[in-house]
Order: C-alpha cells, then structure tokens, then sequence
C-alpha cells in the first residue's frame, strides 16, 4: 500500500513537471521567434527612418526606399471589406442556424460550414482569381480586375466559417429564460432575437469578429493570388497593389540575408506579430467581459 501510494505521487508530480517543462518550451520557443524577427526588422532603422518607413508609399529596394504605407493600408483595407461584407453575413447565418432553422438544415449546414473552414487557401485563391477577379473587371474601368476589392471579397468568404461558428456558439450558450421571458412580455421572435439574444451574446460575437480580423490580416496564398502584387499605393478599390502578406511571400526569395531589404521584411512581419498579439488581448477583453456579466 504505502508502495502504491508512492508511486501515485511520483507519477502526479512526474506529470507536473512534464505539463511544466512543455510549457516553458513552448513559451521559450515563441519568444525566440519574437526576438529573432524583431531584431531583424529593428535592424531596418539603421538605414531607414522611422517617418519614412510608416508614412512613404516609394517601395524601391534598388534605390534604396523602403517605405511600407503601401502594403498597411493594403491590408487595412482588405481586412476592413472582409470585416465589412463576410461580419453581418457571418452574423445573420448563425442567428439563422441558432434560432430559425429546423433541426434537418441545421444537419446540413454545420458540417458544409466545418468544410468551408478546412479549404485550402489555394483553392479560396483560384476561385477569386477566375471568378470575382473576372466580375470585378467586367464591372468596373478596371483594366485587371486585381486589387482591394477582389482581396476583400474573397476574404469575406473565407472568414465566414469563423464568424458563424463563434457566432452561432455565443447564442446557444445563452440561458432559455432570456427568451422565454422576452417572448412572455410579449415580443416578437425578431424583437427577441435583436434586442434580448444579440446584446447578451454580443461578447461572443466580437471575439469572432476580431478572430475573423485576425484571419484575413494573416491571410497571405489567396490575397497574392487576386490582389495584384504592385507596390502602388491603393488609392483605389481596383488597382492592382499589394498587404504586408503578399509583398513578404513575394519578395522573401530574392533578398539578400541581412541587407536592409531582407530586414525590412522582417519588419513587415515584425508588425503583423504586434498586430496578432493586440487581436489576442481583445479577444482575451471579450471574453473576460462576457464571463462577467
């Protein structure tokens, strides 16, 4: 017995020190690449200013420019049509899924959704380049096609299973006496469903929106494939240009290690870390917020 007893605690403790030491590595691992690409991409302002490198739109590594405004506002600006068209349409297909449809659509469209999920970003990419690139031409001046609209469309549907999911999680999640008691004073199913269901789920519902931000300001294969790829600042919806993701898969093969090219890369990349970890601090706000109230 007191063998027995032993070994429990020895195994308890071997598995503490095992869960311990995983999460160091993990952590350590990840402050690594945090340290590694930052110094690389900080290396870059000792050849570039600071002003120059946030607030010039000349890309010209020959001679030396490397003002980057382009490739932000490029992914600020298909991130926000993604957000703007794939958020409201991602919203109104998980209140349809949580609160509208019957049982056999619901079989259906949960796992269509889990599918649209697990597309390759290739597949999301070709589709846009021969569809909504064509449409987008067909239907504009546009002389390509290419640009922040056609990038922004495709995000749009790309983060569509995240927006639903989450979305359609946060209602199901909320009590059955919020609406009992809304339909008892008498509202209606879409009174209920706008001003009782939304704003008590409405945590849930920004932590998707703000994991769908994350997606389509990472995305990098299907934005490369219909964005263009020009360093031209985007001062319209359909010229071809360029995001951070694209401009670095595009040009990490043709630099130098350690030039102020390559660094400057770096620090594209160095951004969009600071970018994914300030999307994870709100979301980590949401849902403190929603377990709160």
């Amino acid at each position: 017995m007191p063998h027995s007893k032993s070994k429990v605690y020895f195994n308890d403790r071997l598995s503490r020190y095992l869960f311990i030491s995983s999460a160091v590595l993990v952590s350590l691992i990840i402050l690594c690449i945090i340290w590694f690409v930052g110094m690389q991409g900080l290396s870059t302002f000792r050849q570039v200013s600071v002003l120059e490198f946030f607030t010039s739109s000349k890309w010209q590594p020959d001679s030396n420019q490397f003002g980057a405004l382009t490739f932000i506002a490029g992914s600020i600006g298909t991130t926000l049509i993604a957000i703007l068209l794939g958020g409201p349409l991602g919203l109104a297909g998980a209140i349809f899924l949580a609160e509208i449809a019957p049982p056999w659509v619901r079989t259906f469209m949960r796992p269509a959704t889990d599918l649209f999920a697990g597309i390759p970003s290739v597949v999301y990419g070709y589709v846009g380049l021969t569809v909504v690139v064509g449409f987008i031409r067909r239907s504009t001046n546009s002389s390509t096609g290419y640009g922040v609209l056609a990038a922004g469309i495709v995000l749009s549907i790309m983060i569509l299973p995240t927006v639903i999911s989450l979305s359609e999680d946060a209602l199901r999640s909320l009590p059955r006496t919020y609406k009992e008691a809304s339909v008892a004073l008498g509202a209606t199913r879409w009174q209920t469903i706008y001003r009782v269901l939304i704003p008590a789920a409405s945590p849930g519902i920004l932590t998707a929106v703000i994991l769908a931000m994350a997606r389509a300001i990472g995305e990098t294969m299907a934005v490369q494939m219909v964005i263009g790829n020009s360093p031209r600042f985007p001062s319209s919806l359909v010229i071809p240009t360029s995001t951070l993701t694209s401009d670095i898969v595009m040009e990490m093969g043709n630099t130098p290690f350690g030039s102020t090219w390559n660094n400057a890369l770096f620090l594209m990349s160095f951004i969009l870390l600071f970018i994914a970890l300030g999307l994870i601090i709100l979301v980590r706000t949401a849902v403190r917020k929603g377990a709160a109230r």
